[in-house]
């Protein structure tokens, strides 16, 4: 068996930048190993999680659809998995299947390199109420924003969403936009509604509160519809894409024993490879 092989499993998979990082990383530190993607349905993922091990992994990220999945196969979770109900990161240990989700970490380590100053916000507007959103509260609220206004074309999802959570979240439909929006000193995309042109979201930025951080989970385009009207009002902007880099390092140190550096160099290699 390697002691040296780890994947990504989603479906779809083949748009996953993924294996470039970790094998970039990979020939950096001079290690023999390798990162493999595994397109995997829904109706196969339990036994693909059950069974990876037999395949030479020592584990693996976790992407769309399959984060609550490698949640329920776990273990033993890290206290962010559990509040999350979602892995992103499996790694074998003692015989055991442990589960972290590291899209939280991400998420800050990615404002705290482009925009440091984001944390000295107390309030935070964050647009969608999906999956995504789930790590983007969760590092809110360990942030110690006082207010975060959750809002999202379906005020219901927002709703539940909110009292997973509890406390400071305020859930409403997207009629709450400009209000929230002329409060916020941080404000977040974390929709879909830009993934494979399905459609923009209107944001009223000209109300938008003077010095604002705005940033959008998605990186593919890089810089956004929603980035680039906010960018047009002077308000400073963050992509997405470095997210995604800081998000792998944990687990890359799980599998292969070196802490990764996340840096110009990497960054320069994947933005080369999303505008091919």
């Amino acid at each position: 068996m390697s002691a040296s092989k780890a994947f990504v499993v989603g479906w779809p998979i083949a748009h996953s930048r993924s294996p470039l990082i970790h094998r970039f990383w990979l020939r950096r530190n001079g290690i023999a190993g390798d990162y493999v993607a595994e397109a995997v349905p829904r109706d196969a993922i339990d036994a693909f999680l059950a069974g990876f091990r037999e395949r030479g992994y020592l584990g693996g990220n976790v992407t769309l659809p399959h984060k609550e999945a490698a949640y329920r196969a776990a273990s033993v979770l890290t206290p962010v998995a559990e509040k999350l109900e979602a892995a992103n990161t499996l790694w074998l240990a003692s015989g055991r299947l442990h589960a972290d989700n590291t899209d939280v970490y991400g998420f800050a380590a990615n404002l705290d390199e482009r925009a440091p100053a984001w944390r000295n916000g107390k309030k935070a507007l964050v647009i969608g109420a999906g999956g995504a959103a789930r790590a983007v509260l969760q590092a809110l609220l360990d942030s110690e924003f006082s207010e975060i206004a959750l809002l999202n074309r379906t005020p219901a999802r927002a709703e539940a969403l909110a009292r997973h959570f509890g406390g400071l979240i305020q859930a409403g439909g997207l009629k709450a936009l400009p209000d929230a929006l002329s409060q916020a000193d941080l404000v977040v995309n974390a929709t879909s509604a830009e993934l494979h042109n399905a459609g923009e979201l209107v944001v009223p930025w000209a109300v938008a509160k003077t010095g604002a951080v705005v940033t959008d989970l998605v990186y593919v385009p890089l810089m956004t519809p929603f980035l680039q009207s906010a960018r047009s009002q002077g308000l400073t902007v963050v992509d997405g894409l470095g997210m995604l880099l800081h998000q792998a390092a944990p687990g890359f140190e799980r599998w292969f024993g070196v802490r990764p550096d996340v840096d110009e160099e990497l960054r320069a290699l994947v933005v080369a490879d999303l505008v091919r």
